[in-house]
């Protein structure tokens, strides 16, 4: 079998609905849209809110609070189960060896599911206090690159 010959099944061979061609389609003349109006020409309708020229429910609530989130810290998780399962053989796991379970670029977090059957040196940007006490029990040490 080649991929020229790989038909979709039944499923897959749904007719798309073809708007505007007469009226035996049942979707001809006005095409669904309705006769005249806003909505029935092109490029019509409304944006996304609009409510006719009432003012806008987004703008007769009030603004409220406040958010940090696009200065927020967002760390990638490495959880100790998987330093456990993968560098077994190491006594120290550098930041570039963390970067295989996560996104390059990011601040690295190590978090404290799982536990060390061994004693290792972890080099990340952070630590859940979980994580340090069970890395500092094995006899290893948890070495952070922030304050």
């Amino acid at each position: 079998m080649k991929l020229h010959e790989i038909y979709p099944g039944a499923a897959g061979k749904k007719k798309t609905k073809r708007r505007g061609r007469g009226p035996g389609s049942g979707l001809g003349c006005t095409a669904g849209r309705g006769n005249k109006g806003q909505n029935a020409r092109a490029g019509g309708g409304t944006r996304p809110g609009f409510e006719g020229g009432q003012m806008p429910l987004v703008r007769r609530l009030p603004k409220r609070g406040f958010t940090n989130a696009g200065f927020r810290i967002k760390y990638s998780i490495v959880n100790l189960e998987t330093l456990n399962q993968h560098f077994q053989d190491r006594e120290e796991v550098s930041l570039e060896d963390l970067y295989q379970f996560c996104p390059r670029g990011r601040p690295v977090k190590v978090l404290g599911r799982g536990g060390l059957e061994r004693k290792m040196k972890v080099t990340a940007h952070a630590f859940s206090k979980s994580a340090a006490e069970k890395i500092v029990q094995a006899g290893g040490r948890a070495n952070s690159l922030e304050g």
